[in-house]
């Protein structure tokens, strides 16, 4: 087994990395529902900017297929430390640079165009962080105790979320003029000083021994269509409640909850917020039965609470008191998060390992092409049935069975014996 301090050291360098790679992704969610329509879309009217806002924001989801190849070929190929330094580097300068961009009253359609190109690099390499932050930690920790170290990078969503909800719910606290005209950038001004944080933790882990000795594929993405498609599709369909549901109650509901039903953006980004903090402990929990019963029941279970609750959450929404809309989103995303913490594990066990930054990666972000649409389609949804929640409701419902059947499929490409098993490491 690798020493304990190698250990700690890899699982606080996948949570702080992880968690400052989603602190920039979410922050583009938050903005996108509470700003840049104004100012980036500012000719359109409020719920047609919103929607084009969300279209800028799922972007970043459609070139992420495309990040998980690359970034996969050069984890798989020439290692997962490299492949997480590139990472963070990409995402903690393009969110920077998201501070410094001109909006649409200063240059026209180049402002909406470049947030657009910047929103792809945050989708580039969003794409290749969890994939790889999760088999640094899974292909580290010892037998027995890969759940809990494997939802080590999980943690880093939450944080992620309340340091962006954090951030921006001070930002709001300027006087509306201010908080359009600059509030809002500080926030990503922020990420270049936690790139450099991010950066010094990353550089003193290990690679992972397990990379080190096996034998490398010289095109991996094509190892794994040609021997591993099933796997890539059962970890998309284990993913998709996840991806598709955490963007459903965060960026889509701060906005329809804004918008649609008037409430206060701080009691929003308190239906943000609050939920993110309760995630941690429900995460250790799920983390600690993922070891005991295996992570793919815990998904299972997950997935199964999710739909039961789908239109539950939203009824509670839309009772437009602010202690049921923070508990209607708490438990959404508490749902969502038994299946958070052991998915990485689970999704991990499916394919060799010298295939397996490029296997989880492919599926994972072919997850995240249709859960980043979903704010989108919600929207358009709520729309044409006069702000109506049951479609949005009903798009959880769905995506919450499908990854049931996904989580099902993976307990049963792994075999009774496989499942008490797990990932394999270095012992």
């Amino acid at each position: 087994m690798h020493g304990t301090r190698e250990l700690r050291r890899v699982a606080s360098a996948a949570f702080i990395g992880t968690a400052l790679e989603w602190y920039d992704y979410f922050l583009f969610g938050a903005a996108a529902a509470l700003v840049f329509d104004r100012v980036f879309f500012p000719d359109l009217d409020p719920g047609t900017g919103l929607i084009a806002s969300f279209l800028t924001f799922a972007v970043g989801f459609v070139v992420r297929p495309l990040g998980g190849i690359l970034f996969g070929h050069i984890g798989d190929r020439l290692g997962r430390r490299r492949a997480l330094t590139a990472t963070l580097l990409i995402m903690g300068l393009s969110t920077g640079a998201i501070g410094l961009l001109p909006g649409y009253q200063q240059i026209g359609f180049m402002a909406p165009l470049l947030l657009a190109v910047l929103r792809c690099l945050q989708g580039l390499s969003a794409a290749g962080e969890w994939s790889g932050a999760t088999l640094m930690a899974v292909e580290h920790a010892p037998e027995g105790r890969r759940g809990w170290y494997g939802a080590m990078p999980q943690y880093g969503a939450p944080a992620g979320t309340l340091l962006s909800s954090g951030a921006m719910a001070l930002a709001t606290l300027l006087p509306e003029e201010q908080f359009v005209a600059w509030g809002w950038r500080i926030p990503f001004l922020v990420s270049f000083a936690l790139l450099l944080v991010g950066f010094q933790v990353r550089r003193r882990i290990e690679e992972s021994p397990l990379f080190e000795r096996e034998s490398r594929e010289k095109v991996p993405v094509l190892a794994v269509l040609r021997g591993h498609w099933r796997e890539v599709v059962i970890a998309l369909s284990a993913t998709i409640a996840n991806t598709g549901g955490l963007y459903l109650l965060t960026t889509f509901l701060v906005g329809y909850g804004t918008t649609a039903l008037g409430l206060p953006r701080h009691v929003m980004l308190a239906a943000t917020l609050i939920p993110a903090a309760l995630e941690f402990p429900v995460m250790a929990l799920s983390a600690r039965l993922a070891d005991r019963f295996g992570p793919g029941r815990m998904c299972v279970v997950g997935s199964l609470l999710s739909a039961i609750t789908a239109f539950p959450v939203f009824l509670l929404v839309d009772t437009r008191s602010p202690v049921l809309v923070v508990l209607g989103a708490a438990v959404g995303i508490g749902m969502l998060t038994i299946t958070y913490a052991a998915l990485g594990t689970l999704i991990a066990s499916i394919f060799p390992p010298s295939l397996r930054y490029t296997g989880v990666a492919m599926g994972v972000n072919l997850a995240g092409v249709v859960g980043g649409l979903l704010p989108y389609f919600a929207t358009q949804l709520l729309v044409l049935s006069g702000n109506a929640s049951w479609p949005a409701a009903t798009l959880l419902l769905v995506i919450a069975v499908w990854s049931l059947l996904g989580s099902l499929a993976a307990q049963r490409r792994l075999g009774a014996k496989s499942q008490a098993r797990q990932p394999e490491s270095v012992a």
